[in-house]
Parts: C-alpha cells; structure tokens; sequence
C-alpha cells in the first residue's frame, strides 16, 4: 500500500463492524469507495445487511478477534475474496459493556476479571488483526491501522476503570507498534472519542448525561458516530501519511490536548 494509497483503493478490516459505532465506520469506508471487511461477533442479520447493501465492495465475516487463529483465517477469506490483502485495519471490536456510569463497580466491587475481559478484547483483538494483517500490508508495501480509544484518560469522570485501562493500554500498543512498524511504511494511530449520540453501547447513557457533557464542549453538543467515523479516515487517507503514533481526540473539545 504505497504512502498515497485513496481510500477507494483499499481494502479495510473493521472489526465489530457491524453495528453501532463501527457500523458508521464501515459505512463511511464504503462511502467512500473501499473494499470492506465488515467483521461481526454475534451480529450476523445486521452485518449480512450492510454487506448486501454494497454488494461486491463489502464482505461480512464471523470472527472472535481475541481468537488468533479465527483473526487469520477470516484475513484469508478476505484475501481470496477480493484477490488481494487487506491494507488497513480499523481495531474498533469492544468487548461487551454498557456505558452506564450508575451501573458501572467503583473502586471497592472491581474485579480483575473484569478487567481482563476489557484487556483480552480491545489489546489481544488488536494484537491479533496487526499480526494477521502484516504479511498483506508488507506486500503491499505499506498500510493503515486506526485503534478506537476514549477520552477518559484525559477526562476520567465516570468510573469505567476496566474499560479505560484496556483503552490506555492500546494506546501504548499504538505508540510502540508505530516506532516498529513505521519503516514498513505502516501507520499507527488511534481515534479517542467521548460519550457518542447514540451507539448501541451508549443507549443505556441517561439523557442528563448528553445534556452536561453537551454544555461543556465547545460545540455545544455531543460528537454523533458519523463525525467519529469521518476521523478514522482521516487516518487512513493519503492526507495522514506523514502521521503515526499519534492520538487524535474527537469529543466536540471537551479534552484539549
């Protein structure tokens, strides 16, 4: 994938790709012109759907990413499906989780399972797809890849400590990746956003909520899915191609950094 590569020229892995935020991330690569791998856990009827709205330009494939051998075989079946490697990996997969701060363990009920559960989904899912995907992007001569973050580094005002940690700890998998990978021509990145209006995994968000954070940007309003996902392509567009390792924060200017 050389540095100039446009988005309608490349193939993408989105993993959860089929609903919620990475249904608009899938949807805003399929805008765009590219070959999408639409990957899906359960999600099977929505993914099929999306698929079979871009038909040609978009392949739905079942796979746990915390499962490394599943990762690699669902990056061959999209190898033999579009006759060529994927090139540019959109880590957006999220363990199950409701973001719901009144429902969420404090410090006292926080257990280390939980934690692990956060880590085994968003760091080993990321493992897995950058190793799966990097004899394709090497061939290709060089790639993209967008991990999902938060805000709550900066801004940790809801107590999802296991989620937060998992997310800080692919940030530093993004950092370390992108000095290893970037003489390959290979990008590393990560997106952070806030509190989104709506994903599925925000549903269980009380309205006040939106409201408070609305008022504190800004903006004035909360960041919506479709401005996020406009955010990932940035990252895997021509127009990126001098950045690696950085975290780019899309919440409205609630975090400046």
């Amino acid at each position: 994938m050389p540095t100039a590569t446009s988005l309608s020229e490349q193939i993408v892995l989105v993993t959860g790709g089929a609903r919620g935020l990475g249904a608009h991330i899938s949807r805003a690569f399929l805008r765009e012109g590219a070959r999408v791998v639409i990957n899906y856990l359960r999600s099977s009827q929505a993914a099929q759907a999306l698929a079979g709205e871009h038909a040609g330009r978009a392949l739905a494939v079942q796979a746990d990413v915390r499962d490394p051998e599943a990762v690699a075989a669902m990056l061959a079946q999209a190898r033999a499906h579009f006759g060529a490697p994927v090139t540019t990996v959109v880590n957006n997969a999220l363990p199950d989780f409701s973001f719901n701060g009144d429902a969420r363990p404090g410090a006292e009920a926080l257990r280390w399972e939980q934690v692990l559960q956060q880590m085994e989904g968003s760091v080993r899912g990321a493992l897995n797809t950058v190793q799966a995907a990097l004899p394709g992007m090497r061939q290709a001569g060089g790639g993209r890849i967008v991990n999902v973050g938060t805000n709550l580094f900066q801004n940790p005002v809801v107590p999802y400590h296991d989620y937060t940690a998992a997310k800080a700890a692919l940030l530093s998998l993004t950092r370390t990746l992108a000095q290893d990978l970037g003489p390959q021509g290979i990008t590393v990145n990560m997106v952070s956003g806030g509190l989104l209006r709506t994903t599925d995994a925000s549903r269980a968000t009380p309205g006040e909520v939106f409201d408070l954070i609305a008022a504190s940007t800004p903006l004035r309003r909360v960041t919506t899915p479709e401005e996020f996902a406009d955010a990932v392509l940035f990252f895997a567009s021509p127009w990126s191609r001098a950045v690696t390792g950085q975290n780019l924060v899309v919440d409205g200017g609630l975090v400046k950094q």
